[in-house]
């Protein structure tokens, strides 16, 4: 786990030392135990290095014997040791035990057609010095970042936009991704909030040379079609899958260990890990004093029955001053209160180990959310396919197309005339329509909810605490088994994720495989109406605010009344509204990339009361 940096020069091949190692610095966070970079030819690669794999020899980049090839990456190949093997076998011996020369040497042999052989997450960089290529790949579901800048003069890529901040792109509001963030309540890939930087998105690799950039989807997710499952073959496939992408994401040279809620996902990859490890497995909870979202009791008794070594912190519920830290190692507006109890339990783990397991994915995969039931509450068939897309759409939007207009002040109005969000939506379902209905929504979480922000919680709030999250249901092999299950096998009658639970249940045992899913978050809702009142009436209703000219203050405060009188429940809204104006203070408002930021010093502190007792 690393970040990764660089620069393709197209029309001065030198090397700009002072950018490489600002880029560097931006990214020390996810890489604490060093820096290492190359340069020739105008391009220069870089990573900072959290050292999980082969700590003594696995420094980066990796250099071919002739010099030729140069290569980094961010993120752990989960198969490294099966590759390595074949390597040998094939007179290709590894001189370290790194998971990133094995990446060397299989693209030696066998060119870009490598990435096909690989089960991890990663974000890539390969300088072929040969060919004058630098290569950037993306693993297949997103789970690690890539942002480019390219102004045709120069290239910069790197595992967070503040790095390409630092190299000197000028901070510049895109107004179509606001658009889409207001429906959306994240940024969708490809495009970013900031103006000219992109996100490479999953599944694919871009070849960028002096004559041009060419970019191709090397995986491709709605390739998988829906296969004739016996239900009992099915669960047994899939606690065979479980327990050995388990088993792979156990490969480390430091101490691990395992997020774990008590929830269903978390719980079946503890009982997974505990039997490929002899000692006792390391579960990091963290708990609260509200009983209503307090999951440490479920936790404990996922514990217990696993008989791991459970560390439990308890902490306030109230943290709302880590909202702006959350938005920071985002680097884009999110509307997800998660984040915050999410880098706490981050924070609690990383003082204990390097890396975690989490249960991430499953529910996307296999129909855990609530909401899947409840748009299916009839069955999918009655449902006609052309009205699917657009329902759908519709039913899951933070804002509709017609809210948003009424939202949006005239100048705002006239920047986004012509956009709709649906469009997005209705790309991704033409490539699924041999899917069932329950299938295709599925794939558009997957697509869009998973990259733009449930794969960016578990990628930003480990790495601010220089910690690794390892998903297991993020294993290409989990991914399209999952795809090739029937929709009836997911959500049964208003039940979700009904064969998982099946398969899962004499292990976990009925009150943990059926317990009701509980969301990790906090009561911010509940808080926008009293103590946090005054923030979100400060923030949205300032003058800075209004003078940026994107909304409408007589529709805010239209919010934010029928919000606070308890006529009208907007808590999604608002949070996503404050947090894009937490947002522009951090990002726009500010030359450069500044500290990591705090109430105080956006000077909205005077508004905020937090309990720090706990």
């Amino acid at each position: 786990m690393c970040g990764i940096f660089g620069y393709f020069n197209r029309q001065l091949p030198d090397v700009d030392e002072a950018l490489f190692d600002r880029m560097g610095r931006s990214l020390s966070h996810r890489g604490p135990n060093g820096r290492g970079k190359t340069s020739a030819q105008g391009v220069g690669i870089g990573n900072e290095r959290l050292s999980i794999i082969d700590p003594e020899g696995g420094g980066q980049p990796f250099l071919s014997d002739d010099d030729g090839i140069a290569l980094v990456q961010n993120g752990e190949i989960y198969n490294y040791v099966e590759l390595a093997q074949e390597l040998k076998h094939a007179g290709v011996a590894c001189r370290t035990h790194s998971d990133t020369e094995v990446l060397l040497r299989l693209y030696e042999r066998e060119g870009i057609r490598f990435v096909n052989r690989l089960n991890g997450m990663f974000a890539i960089a390969i300088h072929d010095r040969r060919e004058g290529a630098l290569y950037l790949i993306r693993d297949r579901m997103g789970v690690k970042p890539l942002y480019i800048h390219d102004d045709s003069r120069r290239l910069l890529f790197g595992s967070e936009i503040k790095a390409l901040l630092a190299a000197g792109v000028r901070a510049e509001l895109n107004p179509e991704a606001i658009h889409h963030y207001l429906t959306f309540n994240y940024v969708p890939a490809p495009m970013t909030a900031f103006k000219g930087i992109r996100h490479l998105e999953p599944g694919h690799w871009m070849r960028v040379t002096t004559a041009g950039t060419e970019v191709r989807r090397w995986w491709d997710l709605a390739a998988v079609h829906e296969a004739d499952w016996d239900e009992r073959a099915a669960r047994e496939c899939f606690l065979e899958l479980l327990d050995d992408a388990v088993r792979l994401r156990m490969r480390s040279d430091v101490p691990f260990g395992a997020f774990l809620s008590g929830g269903l996902d978390s719980s079946s990859v503890v009982s997974r890990m505990v039997r490929h490890q002899p000692t006792p497995v390391q579960t990091f909870t963290i708990g609260f004093e509200e009983p209503r979202f307090d999951e440490s009791p479920f936790a404990r008794e996922a514990a217990d029955r696993f008989a791991t070594h459970h560390h439990m912190e308890r902490v306030s519920m109230d943290m709302t001053d880590l909202w702006p830290l959350t938005l920071y190692h985002c680097d884009q507006p999110h509307g997800d209160a998660s984040f915050m109890p999410y880098l706490q339990v981050s924070r609690a783990a990383a003082r204990n180990v390097t890396m975690v397991l989490t249960g991430d994915g499953g529910d996307e995969l296999f129909g855990g959310y609530q909401k899947y039931a409840a748009f299916f509450a009839q069955s999918p068939a009655h449902i006609p396919g052309a009205a699917f897309g657009r329902a759908y759409h519709d039913f899951q939007s933070l804002f509709t197309e017609a809210a948003k207009l009424d939202l949006y002040a005239p100048a705002f109005r006239g920047a986004t005339e012509g956009m709709d969000s649906f469009d997005l939506t209705r790309k991704l379902l033409a490539e699924v329509q041999h899917l069932d209905t329950l299938n295709q929504a599925l794939y558009l979480d997957c697509m869009q909810l998973l990259p733009g922000n449930n794969l960016v919680k578990p990628d930003r709030m480990p790495m601010a605490a220089s910690l690794e999250a390892r998903s297991p249901f993020m294993d290409v092999r989990m991914v399209e088994f999952a795809f090739s299950l029937p929709g009836h096998f997911k959500v049964r009658q208003g039940e979700t994720r009904y064969l998982y639970k099946r398969a899962v249940e004499p292990l976990l045992g009925p009150g943990l495989t059926h317990r009701t899913k509980q969301m990790f978050t906090v009561p911010i809702g509940e808080w926008f109406r009293t103590k946090l009142r005054p923030l979100v009436r400060g923030v949205l209703l300032s003058s800075r605010a209004a003078d940026r000219g994107l909304f409408d203050p007589a529709q805010v405060l239209r919010i934010l009344d029928a919000h606070q009188d308890g006529s009208r429940n907007f808590t999604r809204e608002i949070r996503a509204l404050v947090a894009l104006e937490l947002w522009f203070r951090i990002f726009l408002d500010s030359p450069g990339v500044g500290p990591a930021p705090t109430f105080e010093t956006l000077a909205l502190g005077g508004l905020l009361e937090t309990d720090h007792g706990a």
